[in-house]
């Protein structure tokens, strides 16, 4: 990036002889919002009714554009065109890289109304390793196994409290024809094992931790790589052995997210390590009564680790309305907009997990499954490491992973 087009991106101009000069402020301009999000689904309508609620509330008008595809590429295209929207609500992972190119303000906690009301760990997840926080945390989430009830049931296993149980069920789900159609066509586990955005890692990051092995271990000021440590060769090996093996579905290694979750809902494997966001959807197409959801089981590692993640409000630089950015993060993170968010039981939510500790996830929500990932989340789950930029990391390693399990 070019140093004039770098003060751009950062809100200021270079002037002879004086200090960087801000955009020009009006606390009307309209707040234009972008969410990761498709275009037509129910959460881009609740992102439409969290800023309508905010309008509202303050007279700051809005607008939401909701991008699912290429998401992270608009916005650098964005960037590289000077036409940053105000706000962008994205993935925790992608802090280090935002605030690395100068894109987004930093924050200021202690300036920001509720501040106090959001739970540290959410705070964690906001700040770049130099300890500065480049966004206000909105959402949180992490993850539990989604098994075909009736599969279970039908070839005569318990709910897995341990990994040799759970990739025995696997197994009796590859072998033992638990549709009972008399055909060898079912797998144990759906896994989104393509390397684009990194999915690999993404999916696999849990079982390694949960194995004792890591990414990288703290060494001094910085990190050390520990991917070759025993454990993580061992977590490696059984992901490996598990796609050799059959019981993970034969295109793994190309599979997207939107392209697995059909692999689950009918009828293809039985097993799913993903988020609270598809049991509506699992709900409508499978059947509630089909499916059970529980914790990830404690690993070679002695523990369960699972993969936290979630979503933050960027402030994005070069606003004409700082202010008005704000009072949307300070709306966003209060009861009324995290309640707005959470969308009661539908598949609208763009809140998964409160960030906000004084809402009371019970209050929103009849469903009480939710309780399941909130338990995982505040016990025994653990964001990425803190790093300069994750990105590369994540998409490295995905690469790896991947060739690992497609080549037997």
């Amino acid at each position: 990036m070019t140093l004039a087009l770098a003060a751009v991106l950062l809100g200021t101009t270079a002037a002879c002889g004086s200090g960087p000069v801000q955009t020009e402020q009006d606390p009307n301009a309209v707040l234009e919002i972008w969410v990761r999000k498709p275009p037509d689904s129910a959460s881009a309508a609740t992102a439409k009714t969290l800023a309508d609620a905010f309008t509202e509330s303050t007279g700051i008008p809005t607008t939401v554009t909701a991008i699912f595809e290429d998401f992270e590429t608009k916005i650098q295209q964005a960037a590289a065109q000077q036409d940053l929207p105000d706000i962008v609500i994205n993935d925790t992972a992608q802090l280090g890289t935002m605030a690395g190119q100068g894109i987004v303000r930093e924050i200021d906690p202690d300036q920001l109304a509720g501040s106090q009301d959001l739970t540290p760990g959410s705070w964690d997840a906001s700040r770049t390793v130099d300890g500065k926080t480049y966004a206000v945390p909105f959402s949180a989430q992490s993850f539990a196994l989604f098994i075909r009830k009736d599969w279970r049931e039908a070839v005569g296993a318990d709910v897995p409290t341990s990994w040799d149980e759970l990739q025995a069920l696997a197994e009796k789900f590859t072998t033992e024809d638990p549709d009972g159609n008399g055909s060898d066509d079912t797998y144990g586990y759906v896994v989104p094992g393509s390397t684009k955005r990194g999915y690999t890692s993404w999916y696999y990051s849990s079982f390694l931790w949960s194995a004792g092995g890591d990414f990288l271990t703290e060494s001094g000021d910085g990190y050390t790589p520990v991917i070759d440590s025993a454990a993580s060769v061992a977590a490696l090996q059984w992901f490996q052995d598990a796609a050799c093996d059959g019981t993970i579905v034969p295109d793994a290694p190309t599979l997207e997210t939107s392209q697995a979750h059909p692999l689950f809902e009918s009828g293809v494997a039985g097993i799913y390590l993903t988020g609270p966001y598809m049991m509506a959807r699992f709900d409508e197409n499978l059947g509630a009564d089909k499916y059970e959801i529980v914790p990830l089981p404690a690993g070679p590692g002695g523990q369960a680790s699972v993969l936290a993640e979630g979503e933050n409000v960027y402030l994005m630089a070069g606003s004409a309305n700082e202010a008005g950015q704000q009072k949307f993060a300070e709306f966003a993170v209060s009861v009324e907009g995290q309640t707005i968010g959470m969308a009661g039981d539908s598949d609208g939510n763009i809140v998964r997990l409160p960030v906000n500790s004084q809402v009371a996830i019970s209050e929103v929500r009849q469903d009480e499954r939710w309780q399941i990932f909130d338990e995982v989340y505040r016990d025994s789950s653990r964001y990425v490491p803190i790093v300069p930029e994750w990105t590369p990391i994540l998409q490295n390693s995905a690469e790896a992973f991947n060739t690992i399990i497609a080549d037997c």
